[in-house]
């Protein structure tokens, strides 16, 4: 009878599933309602034997394809677990890199969750009090840290190389012969070898090296510390100054001697626990849990995005770019100029303007231009090393110029390679680099302002244009005109629920404009500020400041398509209500004297000076009330306004101010080399503010 009566409670209980599937593995918990895992599963994947990746999707059983594959390993988990099916399944909650838009056709779920998240809710289940987590899997490593301050959970993911993950460690096994399995069991801690930690390719040339000339146990060790210590230069910055328990989870943590190495680096205690190599899955069914406990009054109506309009100052905009870029027969001299020096000069003069960095961010669109692009400048012997904007500029034609105007700040890479192209077309005795400080100190303005005049000396010589100083002082007015509409359209968005689209907004880029100067910028600056006020007088009290995230984006966008900004604003229902591209930061142009004041806007934008730039965008998201600042990360490091001393500088100070900070590596133009960890990123961060402001990562409550 009492069998009876457990059996009968046991069939009564709610399961819930989590899922989890990486890169290599696949991992599925089932846990009950009081928290017990009643069944789990850690195991290989593979492709499935037909080479397909999906079939029509009329039977998810047949395991021809590897997504009816993935379902019969599912239906085999459940029935192992004595569950006869998905029916007998309170909630089921994913999670993984290999979980895409058709897998839900498959595999019904209810929703998907980042694998940052999950791991947090795995680790929590059983260590309540955790503060620092780290996660090694197939494809890529993850810490996780508690800020104590923000009261969230702050993460780093590792990039695009494979030496900080267990791909590493199965290659290592499969040139030594060993079973991965088995590396830890056949360590020599007492090693002192040492391999090349820089990435998996040079790692594994190490190993080859002295793989005949050392024991076994002396190369797996040099490999698990290499191993280790890789872990730790690519999310190990999160750690830095961290005291207490550190949760190591994945399939990595199968390898004692790793976590070995890991407590030898960073001096802090390594605990691995008991589902280690689940806790991403376990998280996940944890999370489905609290979903079904909260479903019925999570309310998602107040943070619908700001709808795409369609407004006259886009129409403005684009019909200018187009006569400035395409206006060939103009008969003005055309001048080639970088994003930084004052248009309010070239149009003063009269001159015909390219800039150099939006004509190349106009082939981003399209993949196969971008692609030969980069194959012409490879043939130069431009890298992939050099910046994406200057590899296409070397590699398409560009119209031929009368003259070039640069700046040697903040971007020192593009300036040589200007140099270089002024060189190829011909001008090089026609080209002025404007050699600008990074900050204004010392006698900084008084050495650009001569630099400016001298500039405009020099064109006239060899362009035949003139500079009348009363155009000079117009174009100063229209720009302190267009300056006082942008300014009040920015006033007006940071005191404002989401007005438009980030996604939208962003192509502005109004600080780079070469309209500035001219009559058409303030006419656009003015009709998009009406228009700003139309859209806030009909948006009225619907939504609030305070309903919503807000978010700032910084840098660029990737110009080659807005699916990333939508995936943040659309999927994630997180509103990027301003953009650091459209923030006027310098002050009025003195008209009296135009060359000290344009001069004193180059050094006062912000992308010269870090420190400038740093300050402006706190005091901003004071203004604005930002609770997230999203940093497009152009060239993954590389970029010199987006290195690594800016974000490091950066991301103090908006720790202070309980601001947290998602750096999104990728690139402005080539779209190749995205990692592929990229909206994993973004889910997660989202998460973390949700769970900050809303007290869970699903939305506000009712």
């Amino acid at each position: 009878m009492s069998k009876a009566i457990n059996e009968s409670a046991r069939n009564a209980e709610k399961l819930y599933l989590g899922i989890d599937i990486g890169s290599t593995t696949f991992k599925a918990v089932l846990l009950t309602d009081r928290g017990r895992v009643r069944h789990s599963v850690y195991q290989r994947t593979k492709p499935a034997e037909s080479g397909r990746v999906h079939c029509s999707g009329r039977c998810t059983g047949c395991g021809a394809c590897n997504f009816g594959a993935l379902r019969q390993t599912v239906d085999k988990f459940l029935a192992d677990a004595g569950v006869d099916g998905f029916d007998d399944i309170t909630c089921t909650v994913v999670t993984g890199s290999q979980i895409v838009d058709e897998t839900v056709k498959f595999l019904p779920y209810d929703f998907r969750v980042s694998e940052v998240t999950a791991h947090v809710a795995g680790a929590r289940h059983y260590y309540p009090d955790c503060k620092a987590i780290l996660v090694v899997g197939g494809q890529d490593s993850k810490a996780m840290v508690f800020n104590e301050h923000m009261r969230m959970w702050n993460y780093k993911m590792s990039g695009i190389c494979a030496a900080g993950t267990g791909a590493f460690l199965d290659s290592v096994a499969a040139k030594l012969n060993v079973p991965v399995e088995e590396m830890s069991d056949r360590v020599n801690y007492d090693s002192d070898l040492e391999f090349s930690s820089v990435c998996a390719v040079l790692s594994a040339t190490s190993i080859n090296k002295f793989k005949n000339r050392f024991p076994l146990g002396e190369i797996i060790a040099g490999a698990c510390r290499a191993q280790a210590r890789t872990i730790m230069s690519g999310v190990g910055e999160l750690f830095f100054g961290f005291k207490g328990d550190i949760i190591f989870q994945g399939g990595v943590a199968y390898n004692r001697a790793v976590a070995y190495y890991l407590k030898e680096i960073t001096g802090n205690n390594i605990i691995i626990p008991e589902f280690h190599s689940v806790m991403g899955a376990l998280g996940a069914a944890c999370l489905a849990r609290e979903f079904v406990s909260l479903r019925t009054r999570i309310n998602t109506e107040g943070l619908q995005p700001a709808p795409v309009r369609k407004l006259q100052s886009v129409a403005l905009r684009a019909l200018s770019n187009k006569r400035d870029l395409l206006g060939r027969g103009t008969g003005a001299p055309l001048i080639w100029r970088n994003l930084f020096f004052p248009p309010e000069i070239l149009n003063a003069m009269g001159a015909r303007i390219m800039t150099l960095e939006t004509y190349a961010a106009l082939f981003a669109r399209n993949h196969h231009k971008v692609k030969h692009a980069f194959d012409n400048a490879a043939c130069k012997g431009f890298s992939g090393e050099t910046c994406s904007f200057l590899r296409v500029l070397e590699g398409v034609p560009l119209p031929e110029p009368a003259y070039g105007v640069s700046t040697s700040q903040p971007c020192q890479q593009g300036e040589r390679v200007f140099r270089d192209l002024a060189r190829s077309y011909g001008i090089e005795d026609r080209f002025f680099s404007l050699n600008t400080p990074f900050s204004d100190i010392g006698n900084s303005l008084e050495h650009v302002a001569e630099d400016l005049e001298r500039s405009v000396t020099m064109m006239e010589k060899s362009t035949g244009l003139k500079m009348d100083m009363a155009k000079l002082r117009e174009a100063c007015e229209l720009s302190n005109e267009a300056r006082y509409y942008a300014s009040k359209c920015a006033e007006l968005r940071f005191q404002s629920p989401p007005l438009l689209r980030g996604s939208q907004a962003i192509y502005f880029a109004g600080i780079f404009s070469q309209q500035w100067g001219r009559r058409e910028l303030v006419e656009i600056e003015k009709t998009f500020h009406r228009e700003l006020m139309e859209i806030r007088e009909e948006i009225g009290d619907k939504v609030k400041v305070e309903d919503t995230h807000r978010l700032l984006w910084l840098h660029l966008p990737p110009f080659y398509n807005q699916e990333l900004l939508d995936y943040v604003e659309l999927t994630c229902h997180a509103p990027i209500v301003f953009e650091e591209v459209n923030a006027v930061e310098w002050g009025e142009l003195d008209v009296s004297d135009p060359y000290r004041s344009l001069a004193r806007k180059l050094l006062t934008v912000g992308f010269m000076d870090p420190s400038l730039r740093v300050k402006s965008i706190i005091k901003r998201s004071h203004e604005a009330k930002f609770n997230g600042c999203l940093l497009y990360n152009h060239g993954f490091g590389r970029c010199s306004m987006a290195d690594s001393s800016f974000i490091k500088h950066l991301r103090e100070e908006l720790n202070k101010e309980a601001i947290p900070l998602l750096v999104i590596d990728g690139d402005c133009v080539d779209q190749t080399v995205d990692p592929c960890s990229t909206y994993t990123k973004v889910t997660a961060y989202v998460e973390a503010l949700n769970q900050k402001k809303f007290g869970n990562i699903f939305g506000p409550l009712r």
